[in-house]
C-alpha cells in the first residue's frame, strides 16, 4: 500500500484531513496489522487525505501509566505531543480505544489538544454521508453478529451506538450478549493486563467473555479494539470454535463489504 507519512507530506508542502495513529498493536501484531490494512483501504476508497507518522510514531504511554509508571508515561506523552504539535496536527483517528482514550482524556492536561476520533465514529459518519457504499447482498447479509463493547470505548467514553450502527448497515442480524453496553464484561486485556500473566482464579476473563459471545449463536464476533480481538480470538480457540466463529474488527467487516 502507498501510505504517506507526515514527513513526506510536509516535505512536499501538502496538507491532510486527518492523522491515522496506527498504535503499537496495529503496527507490530500480525493479527492487528490486518485491521490497520482494512481501515487504510477504506480511507483510500473514500478519498480521505491522511498520513501516518511511520517510524516517528511511538507508544502513547497508556500501558505504562496503567501499570503505574507515571514518570515514563509523562516522558513518552511529552515526546509525542512535541512531535504532533511540530507537525501542526489537529485531528487524529485511531483504531485502538486505548490510544483514543489517552489522547482524548489525558493528553490535554499535558498540552496535547487534538480532535480525536475512534475509527467506528468515522465509519458511521462516512456511512451517514453516503461516502461509504456497501455491496448489495454483501458477505454478511443475514449473518448473525454479536458486538463486544471495549471498556475504553464504552464505559470510559460512552460510545455504544456508532459501532452498532455501522454493523446494522451490513444488513446482518445484530444480537446482544447478556452483558453489553455499560454492563459489558471486560475482555481481560485492559489496564496493562495484556502484557502480564493474570492472577489465579476460577477461569480466565477472556474465556468467560468468549463463552457469552458464543452463547448468542453468532457466526461473527465483532470488536473495535485490537486487544479485545486478541483476547476473544484466544477464547474462541479455547472452545475449539475457530472454524465456525470469526472474530473481526468493525473495519474489517466494512472493508469486506464496501462496493
Amino acid at each position: 500500500m502507498q501510505v504517506p507519512t507526515m514527513a513526506e507530506l510536509t516535505a512536499k508542502g501538502e496538507s491532510l484531513d486527518i492523522l491515522f495513529w496506527v498504535g503499537c498493536a496495529g503496527s507490530f501484531d500480525q493479527r492487528a496489522q490486518r485491521i490497520t490494512v482494512a481501515f487504510a483501504t477504506i480511507l483510500d476508497k473514500v478519498g480521505i487525505r491522511y498520513a501516518i507518522l511511520g517510524k516517528e510514531e511511538t507508544c502513547t504511554g497508556d500501558p505504562v501509566r496503567r501499570a503505574g509508571n507515571e514518570f515514563l508515561f509523562q516522558m513518552m506523552a511529552y515526546q509525542n505531543i512535541q512531535l504532533l504539535n511540530n507537525y501542526g496536527i489537529k485531528k487524529i483517528v485511531t483504531t485502538c480505544p486505548h490510544c483514543f482514550n489517552v489522547f482524548r482524556n489525558e493528553y490535554p492536561a499535558l498540552g496535547g489538544q487534538y480532535e480525536v476520533i475512534h475509527h467506528t465514529l468515522l465509519l458511521q459518519q462516512l456511512l451517514d454521508e453516503g461516502r461509504i457504499r456497501l455491496k448489495e447482498g454483501g458477505p454478511f447479509k443475514g449473518k448473525r453478529i454479536t458486538y463486544h463493547d471495549s471498556c475504553y470505548l464504552g464505559r470510559a467514553n460512552h460510545i455504544y451506538e456508532a459501532p452498532r450502527k455501522v454493523l446494522e448497515a451490513l444488513d446482518a442480524e445484530l444480537v446482544e450478549m447478556r452483558r453489553c453496553r455499560s454492563k459489558g464484561l471486560c475482555c481481560g486485556a485492559g489496564g496493562a493486563q495484556m502484557f502480564k500473566e493474570e492472577e489465579k482464579g476460577l477461569t480466565r476473563v477472556n474465556f468467560e467473555r468468549s463463552e457469552e459471545a458464543l452463547s448468542t449463536g453468532a457466526g461473527v464476533i465483532a470488536a473495535a479494539c485490537p486487544f479485545c480481538n486478541t483476547m476473544l480470538t484466544d477464547g474462541v480457540k479455547h472452545e475449539e470454535k475457530e472454524e465456525t466463529v470469526k472474530v473481526l474488527d468493525v473495519a474489517e467487516l466494512i472493508a469486506a463489504s464496501i462496493a
